[in-house]
This record gives structure tokens, C-alpha cells and sequence, in this order.
């Protein structure tokens, strides 16, 4: 029976990162997310011959130490066929880049537009390959409009794992450093997955390096520990793997991908312009998952979701949210959190005092500053035994900002103002 997951890996996972031209129609687009073809002159052609050999493309012959002639994946005798100067030494060499790019372009082939992705761009390229059973219902494509769905949700799963791992090591982020880490997958440009069974996400160097190497560390830590457990039945592994990345939100990630499938991997290549990062190999081993994995998995996650400890913090925030049951006494108070905690929003209880305070604190517009746990249970969204609440002086233009949201949320004070 499949197991109901906690309310931050449950939620819709928002489409941070973007996709690659291979998912559009034709030839390569103008005005892409990399920004046109690359610029010839700027192009390294040891570079462009490792993309090549990388995707699949076959070396066949050429002058040697001018020129040699690639054609793409598939059988012998198509139409494609690019000839790579060897260096950039010879007059003609631009000419031939810029032509071998031109040919890339027109091509059909989505590993052709692959290839322009990471020249435009230089990126590590991480993929993610399913190994599902032929579909029964292939005739109408139902079957493998979900498995693309299923690889893609997980994969962004993934991705989102690494930004939160970047962002601090926990083993159960919850709601805390999610925006920030959401806003790290905007540069990643992410491919189809035709038939739901494998997928390319570019990750550029510039940006995106950190995030990278962090998910090479956390996935074969969670492979050792995976190991581990299933060979002695401990889950000491588990625990000393949180430092490398691995995190509850990685484990639902890794079980989303593996679920419905005969086994799945991922692997990862650095970008050949930028090279290996320190600590890293040239060529990383792919690492897989099977079906014999995922009872390690859960446990792994229930136990990163239970022991993940309370956090005591200080919280300015913008009410946004009264209700209690009657005229007097304790109440709820929701907060918009502006600093204290990297969490978007915060649930609370206060007496009627505080409440009160919170209150007069909504009606003119000025945030609060409360004292509390954020408890794991829930995803880091409630803050338990809050005290120290007062109000907070902000500036004028901070003032009114919140004075609008007051005017956009004021049925939520009229349910404080009657008791509702």
C-alpha cells in the first residue's frame, strides 16, 4: 500500500526550472533560453567533441590532427554529418564551427539540441533514466504520458533535495529555506522524457555548480547507506549521511523515481569547459536504485522526520490571521514571517493577552516579534510556546505595504474583530 507522505513533499511542486529547446518543434529556436546558436568564434572544439561523444554521436574517420566528421546516433547513412576542426590553429576553423553548429541546429535529433544547450550554456548535466515494462495501454499513450509525468516530478524532486542540502544540512527540511532553494532551479533548463523513461536537466556552471556537487555527494551517500542497511539491518548510515545531503526530502525524491519501475539511476557529467569540482571524479559512476531499495528508503525518511529536533528562534512577522472560538481568550494567529526563520509562513497560539497585542499590532500595520519553537511536525510551520510578543516599528514604506495586505485580507480581520 502506497504510504501518504508528510505535507511538504505532498504538496504541488511548483515548476521552478525550465525547459530545454529539445522540447519544442523544429529546428533550434532564435530566441532560446541560452540565447541563440553559440558564438563560433567562442566555441572550444575539444569541447564540442566531448559533447559529441557524450550524446552519442560517432567519430568516423576525418584528416587527422585537422578535422574529423561526427553523425549522430542511430544507424550509418543519415543525412547529419558535421565536420569538428581539431583546434582552432587553422583559418578555416571558425568557418567550420560556425557551419557543424548550423547543421546542429537543423538537425532532428534531440541529442543535437542537447548538445547546443551546453555550449550555449556550459552545464553539468544530470540524468535520470527509468526502467519501466512496455506500456499496455502504448496504443493510446496514456501510460506513457504518466510515466513522463512520474520522471519528471521526481527529477524536480531531486533538484529541490540538492537546493535545500546547499542551502543546510537537516535531515527533514520541511518549509524551511524552500523559497530560496526554489529560486536556485530557476537557470536549470530540464528536457522531455519521452516515454517516462529517461530525462536531461542542465545545471549551469555559474550558477548552479554548488547545487551539483552537493546532489554527487548526497546520492551516493544515500546509495552506501541503502547499502548498509540492507546488509546489517542498522540505519547508523542514515544518520552520518545527513552531512553529505541526504535529507527525508531526497529519500520521497529517490522513492518517486524507483516507484512502478523495474530499477532507475542517475548520472552525472561536469561540464567539459568548467572541468571537475575539487573532490570530485572527472567521470562519476552513475549511481541506481531498485525496488528492494525503497523499504530502506521509507525508513530512512520516517526516521528523518521524526527525530528532526524542534528549533528555538525568534520570529518577526506580518499578522495576517486572527481567529479564536469566542470574544475573549486564547486564539490562532498566522504570521507572515519577515526575518527569524526561512520559513514563508507560521502558525500560533497565544492567550488573550498576546492575542490582543497581535491584534492591535494587524489593525496598524506593523509586524511582531514572538519567541517560540518551530516545531518539525507540520514542516516547520508552527511556532509552540510563544511568548514575548510586541510589535515592531518599520519604516513608512514597509508600514504600508503591510497596510495593504491588511485591505486584502481584511475578511481574516473581521473574523478576529466578531469571534468567528
Amino acid at each position: 500500500m502506497h504510504r501518504p507522505m508528510d505535507e511538504s513533499v505532498h504538496e504541488v511542486f511548483p515548476s521552478a526550472v525550465r525547459p530545454h529547446p529539445g522540447e519544442q518543434a523544429g529546428p533550434w529556436p532564435t530566441a532560446s533560453p541560452a540565447g541563440g546558436l553559440p558564438d563560433p568564434a567562442r566555441v572550444d572544439p575539444a569541447v564540442l567533441g566531448v559533447l559529441l561523444a557524450r550524446h552519442g554521436w560517432q567519430r568516423r574517420g576525418g584528416a587527422a590532427g585537422r578535422y574529423s566528421r561526427w553523425t549522430p546516433p542511430g544507424p550509418p547513412g543519415g543525412s547529419t554529418s558535421l565536420l569538428v576542426p581539431d583546434t582552432t590553429a587553422f583559418p578555416d576553423s571558425e568557418d567550420l564551427l560556425g557551419e557543424a553548429l548550423t547543421a546542429l541546429a537543423r538537425s532532428a535529433a534531440p541529442s543535437a539540441r542537447e548538445v547546443l544547450v551546453s555550449l550555449a550554456v556550459p552545464s553539468d548535466e544530470i540524468r535520470w533514466w527509468r526502467d519501466v515494462p512496455e506500456p499496455a495501454a502504448a496504443a493510446t499513450g496514456a501510460a506513457s504520458w504518466t510515466g513522463s509525468e512520474q520522471l519528471h516530478g521526481a527529477a524536480r524532486q531531486i533538484l529541490l533535495a540538492g537546493a535545500l542540502a546547499v542551502r543546510g544540512r537537516a535531515g527533514y527540511h520541511g518549509a524551511r529555506h524552500r523559497r530560496r532553494a526554489l529560486a536556485t532551479l530557476g537557470s536549470v533548463l530540464i528536457g522531455p522524457a519521452p516515454g517516462g523513461r529517461d530525462l536531461t536537466a542542465f545545471v549551469p556552471v555559474e550558477a548552479g555548480r554548488p547545487l551539483a556537487v552537493r546532489l554527487y555527494h548526497a546520492l551516493h551517500a544515500a546509495r552506501e547507506a541503502v547499502d548498509y542497511q540492507r546488509a546489517t539491518g542498522g540505519m547508523e548510515a542514515f544518520d552520518t549521511a545527513v552531512e553529505a545531503g541526504v535529507s527525508r526530502e531526497l529519500t520521497e525524491a529517490v522513492i518517486a523515481l524507483v516507484r512502478g519501475s523495474e530499477g532507475a539511476g542517475i548520472a552525472l557529467d561536469w561540464a567539459p569547459a568548467a572541468g571537475a569540482p575539487d573532490g570530485c571524479p572527472a567521470r562519476p559512476e552513475p549511481v541506481e536504485f531498485s525496488p528492494g531499495d525503497l523499504p530502506a528508503l521509507r525508513l530512512a525518511g520516517a526516521r528523518y522526520l521524526r527525530d528532526e529536533p524542534a528549533v528555538t528562534v525568534r520570529i518577526t512577522g506580518a499578522v495576517v490571521r486572527l481567529r479564536r472560538s469566542g470574544p475573549r481568550g486564547a486564539g490562532i494567529v498566522r504570521l507572515r514571517v519577515l526575518a527569524g526563520a526561512e520559513v514563508p509562513h507560521v502558525r500560533l497560539e497565544l492567550d488573550e493577552e498576546e492575542y490582543r497585542i497581535a491584534g492591535q499590532a494587524h489593525l496598524v500595520g506593523l509586524p511582531v516579534r514572538v519567541e517560540g519553537r518551530l516545531e518539525s511536525r507540520g514542516g516547520f510551520r508552527r511556532l509552540t510556546s510563544a511568548s514575548q510578543v510586541v510589535p515592531v516599528q518599520v519604516d513608512e514604506e514597509e508600514r504600508d505595504r503591510l497596510m495593504k495586505s491588511l485591505q486584502e485580507n481584511v475578511d481574516h480581520f473581521e473574523e478576529a474583530c466578531t469571534g468567528e
